[in-house]
This record gives structure tokens, sequence and C-alpha cells, in this order.
């Protein structure tokens, strides 16, 4: 058996690119619609089957660095029929792959930089979030 490695961040990439590494990661999810289908006559159950699938955004944030990738990949994008698939990774502290996910079709759909009070020690974070259309195999 394999000693478990502490996670330390999630890296995203797309191909021949790395978007940069975030500390934290929302919206690794699959959710399936339950369609109910009673049987007539059969009143002991209720047929449940699995309907339509939903995947929701993924959101990624990081304290703000030098990095460009992010950026240059939000400026970049324009051409909706060209949506690379994006893999996020999560890593440890020897930046060694613990898991990674495959996201189809994906594109920013909104980035939020930092914001600063005087009054406050807070550290500078930006957010990342992402839409596609599934969940795919790595």
């Amino acid at each position: 058996m394999q000693p478990i490695r502490a996670a330390r961040c999630f890296q995203v990439d797309i191909p021949d690119v790395t978007i940069g590494v975030f500390a934290s990661c929302t919206g690794l999810q699959v959710e399936y619609e339950v369609l109910e289908y009673a049987e007539g006559g059969e009143n002991g159950f209720v047929h449940k089957l699995r309907g339509a699938t939903h995947y929701a955004n993924l959101v990624l944030s990081r304290g703000v660095t030098s990095e460009t990738g992010l950026l240059d990949w939000l400026f970049n994008f324009q051409d909706l029929g060209k949506r690379p698939t994006v893999t996020i990774s999560l890593v440890d502290e020897l930046s060694q792959v613990v898991r990674a996910w495959g996201f189809s079709c994906a594109f920013p759909v909104r980035w939020t930089g930092p914001t600063l009070a005087e009054e406050t020690a807070e550290v500078a974070t930006e957010t990342l979030e992402i839409g596609h259309t599934g969940l795919v195999r790595t």
C-alpha cells in the first residue's frame, strides 16, 4: 500500500500551456437528474431512472502571482469552436500528481481580480471560473 501524500494545490493545464497553480478549487462534481416512474399496479415502489447530466462550473482561486498563463488564456480566448480540454491536477508538496481530472470544451467564464483595502492585511487573490461540457478521462 502506498503512503498517502499530502495534497498541496491544483495545477490547471490546457494543451501545451499551464494556466497556473491554485490554492482552492470548487465544482469538481457531476450530478444526474433522477426521474421517477410510477408503474401502474405496483404500489410497493417507484422506479428511479437516471436523467440528464449536469456539471458545475469550476471555480479556482489563488494569491495573485506574476504568472501570465491565466490572463493570456482569458484574453486570447475568442473562438468558441476551439475550446480545449482543461486538466486539473491535484499535486503534492513534491509537485507530483496525486489525481487529475479532464473537462472537455472548457472556456473561461469569469475572472475576478484582487480587492485590496488599506486597513486589512489580507492576501491579494484572484479567481478564475471555467465552464465546460463534461468530465472526461485524462
